[in-house]
């Protein structure tokens, strides 16, 4: 799409002042570096990260050697880079995108190609690919090609990841014919032409007569950003070939097709990891190797390969991976789990849902943990539709409910603090034992493996190295007394909660809870806990603190880490509190005088049944179940999906960096704190 005239400005004026940001920049540097010949390049963080340190732009201004000249691939800065490297006798590096390029097409790469010789896609030249193509690989690479193969097809990844999976009727059997966009450099760069696509089809159509075909559009066709080689109103004329003719993830396709017809497209490179018999009408990288059906004749430098020693070079050696959460290089596996994650959670969730009574606060964070569906906000739903709800809110239909997930922040919900967990239940919620839950259900029917179990047990003992909670907050110290009696822990709630409403169903006072464990331990030391927000001023407690003395022997009146208190307790009382949870992992006796999600699976000793609570969990299963399967976790900073592992490292970050926006943080939750409190003082 073309700028206006004052976009074209602002653009002019970015470009100037990123001009003058490097050259002063430049200033000062070693007279010997790395330099790009793209400013953008110069900026670029991934970049840096992959190769150790940040390109200085070149200008002609300033005429110090450059130890090497960095561009992109075939583009003007690739050109450039390459004459001004002959031209000062270094040597040059080209850049491109990688095989597992990103989610999105937009979205920044996951991995990026290293090239001293020339680029992959011109077989019109050397390429370092080439020559990693050529090497043989060990024992103990051919195993780990091999673990990757299996990675990729279990992953069912692709070069760019964000589309849906086709879902719309195929042949039984069929052959896959692929387009390209016009103009695409690897199919020149390939010495091939716009008549190969019509020669590609023809032969598919000759070699497979009783056969259908199905020929996959680009997906840029789709954006009205390229154009294809085929015409989809032609295609339709001849019998037995099918259009594809929506933006979908490919590797479906490729995993059905008996046979894979391509130009110089990167689907030919995934049909071989696939195991597919591949043709090609042009010479990309992954052709005349000895391992696809090639029309044109290979150049003299390739010669027959193993499969394995052309997915290690490519996916291996002659890519670097980025970690976008951990902000760092990473390996294939990596990047491949992470694609998988992405997908794997984006195809959890209707593919359209309206959002019933959310604050404005809500909406704003809401969204990442939505990816790969569409979100509105309204105010009211029509028949069918998909709707989320916060909480346990009465909307009929087919509702999903959202509430924060149990590794949540550091700071409290009240206090307008965003979320890095959330559940989005699609059968009921995790604290209503009134009715079934997905919660219940996972824990009820799953079934681990041995390493299942051994990461649940990992992840249980990173949560208490680490003395992780839901909130995390900054707090005091408590010291057990000096004294031989039982100290009992009695967890506090804020007593509008809905957890009491819908999963106690005998006490849902903290006094009640408090004469209670009175009566059944009348000579133990009791310690009464109020909940963080009330302690923050942020929620009515509903009775006066002073009330509970004649029932326990101390009133935390200042909020202390729920860590530090379980090393010094014998056991914790409670109604529905997470805290009993968090005990447990601590491996706290833990008695529940209501029914929280954690209770009636033979790991607490619980006051009222749970008779559809049937499995026998070790501790294991319920971390499993509870923080690996059930929430949801995005990393704040991307929006990425994540694992409860990276959450953990994340936490861990906040609450030992000191960093301006920490700071800008503190304030503004003292200053809700402040509102809340005067709110309370003028009812």
């Amino acid at each position: 799409m073309a700028m206006s005239k004052i976009e074209r400005m602002a653009w002019r004026l970015r470009k100037g002042v990123q001009w003058l940001r490097l050259m002063l920049r430049r200033i000062g540097t070693p007279p010997e570096c790395d330099v790009a010949t793209s400013m953008d390049l110069c900026d670029d963080q991934i970049v840096a990260a992959i190769l150790g340190r940040r390109p200085q732009f070149h200008s002609r201004l300033i005429s110090s050697p450059a130890r090497r000249v960095i561009g992109w691939g075939r583009k003007w800065s690739g050109r450039r880079a390459v004459a001004l490297a002959a031209r000062q006798g270094c040597g040059f590096l080209l850049l491109e995108d990688g095989f597992l390029r990103s989610l999105g097409r937009h979205d920044p790469p996951l991995s990026t190609a290293l090239d001293d010789l020339g680029v992959h896609y011109d077989a019109g030249a050397p390429s370092r690919l080439e020559t990693l193509i050529t090497a043989p690989i060990s024992a103990c690479q051919r195993e780990r090609t091999d673990k990757l193969i299996q990675l990729w097809r279990d992953a069912r990844v692709s070069k760019y990841n964000a589309a849906p999976e086709y879902d719309g009727p195929l042949p039984a059997n069929y052959i896959l014919v692929v387009d390209q966009v016009r103009g695409d450099l690897s199919i020149s760069c390939g010495g091939a032409t716009a008549a190969s696509f019509d020669a590609m089809l023809a032969a598919a159509r000759a070699a497979h007569p009783d056969t259908d075909i199905v020929v996959k559009l680009h997906p840029d066709v789709f954006t009205n950003a390229a154009k294809s080689h085929f015409d989809p109103a032609q295609l339709q004329q001849y019998d037995r070939v099918h259009v594809i003719a929506e933006n979908c993830h490919p590797v479906g396709l490729i995993a059905g097709a008996q046979a894979v017809y391509t130009v110089t497209s990167q689907l030919g490179f995934e049909a071989l990891i696939w195991g597919k018999p591949v043709f090609t009408f042009g010479m990309p990288f992954y052709a005349g190797w000895g391992l696809t059906n090639d029309a044109q004749p290979r150049p003299d430098r390739r010669e027959n390969v193993e499969c394995a020693q052309l997915v290690h070079a490519a996916l291996v050696t002659y890519v670097r991976y980025f970690d976008p959460v951990a902000r760092k290089k990473c390996t294939a596996e990596r990047a491949i789990a992470h694609v998988k994650l992405q997908r794997d959670m984006r195809r959890q969730l209707p593919a359209k849902i309206i959002g019933i009574g959310f604050s404005p606060w809500k909406r704003r964070f809401l969204k990442p943990f939505f990816a790969g569906s569409a979100l509105r906000f309204a105010t009211a739903v029509r028949a069918g539709e998909s709707t989320a709800v916060w909480g346990n809110r009465l909307v009929s239909g087919n509702t999903m409910r959202v509430e924060d997930g149990f590794l949540r922040s550091v700071g409290l919900g009240a206090e307008l603090t965003q979320p890095m967990s959330l559940v989005i239940d699609q059968t009921g919620i995790y604290y209503d034992a009134t009715r079934p839950s997905d919660i219940e259900t996972i824990l009820n029917t799953q079934t681990l493996s041995a390493e299942q179990c051994a990461r649940a047990q990992k992840l249980r003992r990173m949560i208490v190295a680490s003395k992780m909670s839901k909130y995390n907050l900054v707090a005091g110290h408590w010291t057990r007394p000096q004294i031989s009696q039982k100290v009992i822990l009695v967890v506090g709630q804020v007593e509008s909660d809905a957890s009491l409403a819908f999963g106690s169903p005998e006490i849902r006072t903290n006094l009640g809870l408090l004469k209670r464990v009175r009566a059944m331990h009348p000579r133990a030391y009791i310690v009464f806990k109020p909940h963080p927000d009330v302690l923050a001023g942020l929620r009515d407690f509903g009775t006066d603190l002073g009330r509970y003395a004649d029932h326990c022997d101390e009133t935390l009146c200042q909020n202390v880490a729920p860590d530090q208190l379980f090393g010094q307790i014998d056991a914790l009382h409670t109604m529905t509190s997470l805290m009993g949870f968090e005990a447990l992992l601590r491996g706290v006796p833990v008695t529940c005088h209501g029914l929280p999600f954690y209770a009636g699976w033979g790991l607490t000793k619980d006051l009222v049944a749970a008779p559809h609570r049937t499995a026998r969990l070790s501790l294991d299963g319920l971390v499993y179940g509870a923080l690996i399967t059930y929430p949801r976790y995005v990393d704040p900073k991307t929006g990425y999906f994540v694992q409860p592992e990276q959450i953990l490292i994340t936490l861990s970050e906040m609450l030992t960096l000191d960093s301006p926006n920490q700071t800008y943080h503190r304030l503004r939750r003292r200053l809700i704190r402040l509102g809340a409190q005067r709110k309370g003082r003028g009812k």
